[in-house]
């Protein structure tokens, strides 16, 4: 996916340049909004790509801990995904020990985990930034 928006992005350069190249005012005004949303696109993968490759850490930090959720045994619609029932009991469960100890990465990571899995992903990304904080002050200290 990376080396397709890769190309994509050299491709609508090219186009841009073409445009500026034209000397003509609307296509200079083109290429550099051309050129303004690769770079925004650029910024977008490249903080995508930083923000799975910590996650990435955490979840083998938190394995290497045997800390993970364990969500074997809960009970999943068809689709996979765990009834939402069994998911807010679970993150019922492990909010209590984020209550207990919010500045511990661990905590944090598992409770983005539970928010996750009882669907609230916006709750689960703000949680996964702090625990991603948390994680990376503890390795600095």
């Amino acid at each position: 996916m990376v080396v397709a928006l890769v190309v994509y992005f050299l491709l609508m350069g090219r186009f841009a340049v073409a445009f500026i190249a034209s000397g003509k005012v609307a296509g200079i005004a083109i290429g550099v909004g051309v050129i303004i949303l690769g770079l925004v696109g650029i910024w977008v993968v490249a903080t995508s790509i930083r923000a799975a490759l910590a996650h990435q850490h955490l979840a083998r930090r938190i394995h290497e801990e045997g800390r993970e959720l364990d969500v074997s045994d809960l009970p999943r619609r068809p689709s996979g995904r765990i009834e939402k029932d069994a998911a807010d009991a679970l993150f019922e469960k492990v909010k209590v020990e984020w209550e207990a100890a919010p500045d511990d990465w661990r905590t944090n990571y598992r409770a983005a985990r539970a928010y996750d899995y009882a669907g609230d992903r916006s709750r689960a990304r703000e949680i996964m930034r702090r625990a991603v904080a948390l994680e990376r002050a503890e390795r600095e200290k």
